[in-house]
């Protein structure tokens, strides 16, 4: 479970740069600078547990999913198969500049939702469902740690996983809509950069982990018995 979690945790911290870049604009939407700090301090707070609450539903879903095929004995091949899911959006996003036309609706739904909220955040729970919203963008980030979530299978660790992946998240997040725009623009692209590298990187470890090489913390032992091997050290 430690192993889950620590996963979870940075992906989150690692990536957080990119949730910047990607969710900052929205976040840094929020009508919160003319609040008073501890006012400040707990819509920040709602918003971004909103996030981590819609990141843990999603593990569960994928959790199930992959536990499925735990139950059929693929659970090796379901790991490869994520991976390679995860380096061909990468590959059809960053190199080949192919947009999926699902998730361009998605995102555009998503946003109208967003912006209806924005504008009634008069009201301390809004900013808890605007947090819920935005968990549902579509992000590269995302996919990394909801086919994390699915390679545990179960519902229980792909859940913890995508919480502690929302978790993670929460220095950066919390400190630019606090502190406003405390991270320069420029910072923000360069590691929006990096990310893809990071988020191919990551899928070539879920192929590897998938392959039962026997290397310790790159490819263990897979044990049908154990639903984490895939993403443990044992």
């Amino acid at each position: 479970m430690f192993t889950i979690i620590l996963t979870g945790l940075a992906i989150g911290f690692i990536g957080s740069f990119h949730c910047i870049g990607m969710c900052g604009p929205i976040a840094l939407s929020l009508p919160v600078n003319t609040q008073k700090i501890t006012d400040k301090i707990a819509a920040v707070a709602l918003y971004n547990i909103g996030r981590a609450a819609t990141y843990a539903l999603l593990g569960a879903i994928f959790g199930l999913i992959g536990n499925q095929f735990v139950l059929i004995g693929y659970q090796q091949l379901f790991s490869i198969g994520l991976g390679a899911v995860i380096l061909l959006v990468v590959l059809m996003k960053n190199v080949l500049h192919i947009q999926s036309s699902m998730l361009q609706l998605i995102h555009l739904k998503v946003q109208s939702q967003l912006a209806f909220y924005l504008v009634k955040t008069n009201r301390s729970f809004n900013f808890f469902i605007v947090g819920l919203l935005n968990g549902l963008l579509p992000c590269g980030l995302v996919y990394l740690a909801m086919g994390s979530a699915a390679a545990t299978g179960s519902v229980t660790y792909g859940a913890l996983l995508m919480f502690a992946f929302g978790l993670g998240t929460f220095p950066f997040m919390f400190s630019i809509m606090v502190l406003s725009r405390a991270i320069s623009f420029n910072a923000r692209r360069k590691v929006k950069k990096i990310m893809p590298v990071f988020i191919a990187l990551t899928a070539c470890l879920l192929i590897l982990r998938g392959m039962n090489l026997g290397i310790p913390f790159v490819s263990p032992s897979f044990n049908q018995n154990d639903k984490t091997a895939i993403i443990s050290c044992h």
